[in-house]
């Protein structure tokens, strides 16, 4: 059972800037200070994109490399898969998340429908309404 990351996606204003990172891409990576201490488990698994207070996407990871920096890269699959939103609050940085609390994915043509944001859903579970 593999271990995820996930991590805000930090700039962007809308899904569609996010699918713009990827767009005509043949690799994509990203640049992190320290490599995961967890990171043979990491093997398998995807990195989950925070946006709007939900896990709303993710990328699986094709591993890690030093830079000459010191600084790590997180070399990730160029494409982005969409999951059923799932609540999640902001952090700095990148988080583990494990397998069985990972959202699923999407099914081709399934639309998100009538998923409440998770800003939202965060609020409501607070007072036990969800």
């Amino acid at each position: 059972m593999p271990l995820h990351l996930t991590k805000i996606a930090f700039g962007a204003k809308n899904f569609a800037d996010i699918e713009g990172w990827y767009a005509n891409r043949t690799d994509f990576r990203l640049n992190t200070r320290y490599c995961p201490k967890r990171v043979d488990e990491l093997e398998g698994g995807s990195l989950y994109w925070i946006f709007d207070h939900s896990l709303v996407a993710r990328s699986p990871i094709e591993g890690f490399e030093q830079r000459p920096d010191g600084r790590w890269w997180i070399n990730l699959e160029p494409r982005l898969i969409r999951v059923h939103p799932k609540p999640k609050r902001a952090h700095q940085g990148w988080r583990y998340l494990k397998d069985e609390n990972a959202p699923r994915d999407l099914a081709e043509g399934e639309d998100i429908g009538d998923a409440l944001p998770g800003r939202l859903q965060l609020k409501l579970k607070k007072l036990g309404l969800v």
